[in-house]
């Protein structure tokens, strides 16, 4: 049996400033998982999150 696939994805969305700042305040890359829907939204994401690792609000961007 196949499964359907729905239109609900599962994405990973990762901090863009912890990949160039050295100086955070913890080594590390901040993730956080989310749905889109495939219809509505076709491009790639980007969310303004909170990041524990640079301690403030930052873009975070889709990720394959």
């Amino acid at each position: 049996m196949a499964s359907k696939k729905g239109v609900r994805l599962i994405i990973t969305l990762e901090c863009t400033e912890c990949r160039t700042n050295t100086d955070k305040r913890t080594p590390g890359v901040s993730r956080y998982t989310t749905s889109k829907n495939r219809r509505n939204t076709t491009g790639r994401m980007e969310l303004k999150k909170f990041c524990p690792h640079c301690n403030k609000h930052t873009i975070h961007k889709e990720t394959k």
